[in-house]
């Protein structure tokens, strides 16, 4: 490729997470100023920038959602929002936030910092650190521990996925060594439209024709997010590629939780949920693939069409069945880490 031609790749790419940082910011913004968008008309209530680190970091916050009646603990969603690791936030996705909500959940909405000021592994490692920090202020929060969610939509989609990997198998991360001392282990996952193998986007153009801009975001947040280790250690890149830790086939230390992952069939990352599904599958891990006909990437997010609200109810519907089945907090992994 010639200079020419990268620079202007290079420059597409930018004006692509310009006009995307704008138009979802915008109407994230908009969103709000409907009267139904109010928490409260929905009996939520919201702690807005909580810091789960110290310091002064601004994307070390999270934004608390909860049901302002609560005759008991409420089971609890971590969720990571999306936006192939360099864009948006907790402020984007509040809608992920007051919906999960409304349907009787605690959130934790998470921000976490961004490519490519920050590229991988400090989103994996900030989403370990807010995992952290629930397992120690959750119940103060009317939480229960044993009934544990995480949730994400695209690069967030990623991110719990890999959240799930540091809570079941021992890893040599430091943060993810923390994660797992926690002794939490999720009861559900359910990573919407999620890139699950960072690495190789070409791959996704072989398996269907992509518009040239489609390949661009994928091959930008390849470059943003993990493009600085061109020479890295074997399994140094899995909390990026979480799909080759189950393709692998690698037994856990801990049992792996339920899987919801819901997908658009004209989705460009559709081969990834696919591929989810058959290597959870064939670790006897429950998985439940939902293809949506005719969706493109992270339409559950226009919850006002048909499609969405069917998305939502769906995935609602498989966390309470999941949920009936609890798991207990293992916090003797604490004093033994």
């Amino acid at each position: 490729m010639s200079c020419l031609q990268r620079t202007r790749k290079r420059l597409r790419r930018q004006a692509n997470a310009i006009i995307g940082e704008g138009f979802f910011g915008s109407l994230a913004r908009l969103g709000r100023l409907h009267p139904l968008s109010n928490p409260a008309k929905h009996g939520v209530e919201v702690i807005r920038d909580v810091a789960y680190l110290r310091g002064d970091n601004p994307r070390h916050m999270l934004d608390i959602y909860r049901p302002a009646k609560r005759p008991g603990s409420l089971p609890i969603v971590i969720y990571m929002h999306g936006g192939g690791f360099n864009l948006l936030s907790k402020n984007t996705h509040w809608l992920m936030g007051l919906a999960f909500a409304r349907a009787g959940y605690l959130v934790f909405n998470v921000d976490y910092r961004l490519a490519p000021e920050h590229p991988y592994p400090a989103a994996v490692s900030d989403v370990c650190a807010a995992l952290e920090w629930a397992s120690e202020h959750a119940e103060a929060y009317g939480g229960d521990l044993s009934r544990l969610v995480f949730a994400g939509e695209s690069a967030g989609g990623n991110l719990a996925t890999a959240l799930a990997i540091c809570c079941c198998y021992r890893r040599p991360e430091p943060f993810a060594q923390r994660a797992f001392a926690t002794g939490l282990v999720p009861t559900a996952v359910a990573p919407a439209c999620a890139p699950l193998q960072i690495t190789n986007p070409g791959r996704l153009n072989r398996k269907r024709k992509l518009p040239r801009w489609v390949n661009d975001i994928l091959e930008g947040m390849n470059e943003l997010y993990v493009g600085a280790l061109h020479h890295h250690a074997p399994g140094e890149l899995d909390l990026a590629d979480p799909l080759h830790v189950f393709e692998r086939r690698e037994r856990p230390d801990r049992a792996l939780p339920a899987f919801f992952v819901p997908i658009g069939t004209r989705d460009p990352l559709l081969d990834d949920t696919r591929r989810l599904d058959r290597a959870l599958k064939a670790l006897g891990v429950e998985c439940e693939a939902r293809y949506y006909e005719g969706e493109l990437h992270a339409f559950h997010a226009l919850v006002w069409r048909r499609q969405a609200r069917r998305c939502w109810r769906e995935q609602l519907s498989f966390l309470a069945r999941a949920l009936q089945h609890p798991r207990e907090p293992r916090h003797e992994f604490v004093a033994q880490a």
